[in-house]
């Protein structure tokens, strides 16, 4: 099932498989702007990544003293039992709450809520976590919006180029070939704003950066300027990713890692993990800008 809003300037979908935003266009220019997920290539738009961001090691953890597993970026992506809350014309909200399927991998009772709200030419994504269990739940939380790139077909990818807000000086975490964070790698941008794209980039897995003093990240052409803005204030991380030669780009707010290849593998002690005192509630949002 695919649920759809629109505005007087963008028209959306959702799938409510995953709760993935499949679809964002512009009602003056027609480009789709979301990776239509060709399955040769790379089968998904955007995750949603809850409870945990990217992968475990051996795909376990331990909360006191009890082993369990989860899959890569937690058990949002691809789950069929979210329900429909509220639906209008520029407001939709999908919930998943925590079931005998979710518990056997998961611990703890919670409502996780994800709302799509269309505000003129922005998209808001906001993410509500309640925990309803007696115990502190922990937690991590991100997006994975996948962009196309190049947007236009007469264009190439090494056209476009990232323009975070603030000049930053960045360094990448190296991953291993199983997708856990081994040390600080290279010097991906040196007192600089851009981050230019070519089809390389992401021979080694993501670029992944842990604190940066950037909140907005354009996606940007080099003659037709920003053609979107990723706004993440309530995300201190980000991970830049795309499977190698092809043609998007994602660019991922994260609150919470992968895990390090030295991990205890103890949930309470992950790095970037959050934690929720029983009865409360948790919110983060970001949001994707058409600018051209």
């Amino acid at each position: 099932m695919r649920y759809y809003l629109e505005n007087e300037h963008l028209h959306i979908g959702v799938n409510g498989i995953g709760a993935e935003l499949c679809h964002l266009q512009s009602k003056k220019n027609k480009i789709e702007y979301i990776w239509q997920a060709n399955p040769d290539i790379w089968e998904s738009h955007a995750p949603v990544l809850f409870p945990i961001v990217g992968g475990l090691k051996e795909n376990k953890y331990i909360f006191e003293n009890n082993e369990y597993s989860l899959p890569r970026h937690g058990f949002i992506r691809r789950n069929k039992q979210l329900k429909l809350i509220d639906y209008s014309k520029t407001e939709i909200t999908l919930q998943l709450s925590s079931n005998p399927s979710t518990l056997t991998n998961y611990p703890f009772e919670f409502d996780f809520k994800i709302k799509f709200s269309l505000l003129k030419n922005k998209l808001e994504i906001i993410h509500e976590v309640v925990n309803k269990d007696h115990k502190t739940m922990y937690f991590s939380l991100g997006g994975h919006p996948a962009f196309n790139c190049p947007l236009l077909k007469n264009e190439k990818y090494n056209d476009y180029f990232l323009e975070f807000k603030d000049t930053e000086t960045l360094k990448t975490w190296d991953l291993d070939k199983n997708g856990m964070i081994k040390e600080e790698g290279d010097i991906i941008m040196n007192q600089t704003n851009q981050l230019k794209l070519h089809p390389d980039l992401f021979n080694n897995d993501a670029l992944i950066f842990k604190s940066l003093k950037s909140r907005q990240v354009s996606l940007s052409h080099k003659e037709r300027g920003s053609q979107l803005i990723v706004k993440f204030n309530d995300f201190p991380s980000l991970g830049i990713w795309a499977k190698p030669q092809a043609p998007f780009v994602c660019i991922e707010p994260w609150l919470g890692y992968a895990d390090a290849t030295n991990t205890n593998q103890n949930l309470k002690e992950k790095e970037g993990i959050l934690n929720l005192e029983p009865g409360k509630s948790f919110s983060a949002s970001y949001s994707i800008e058409i600018t051209e």
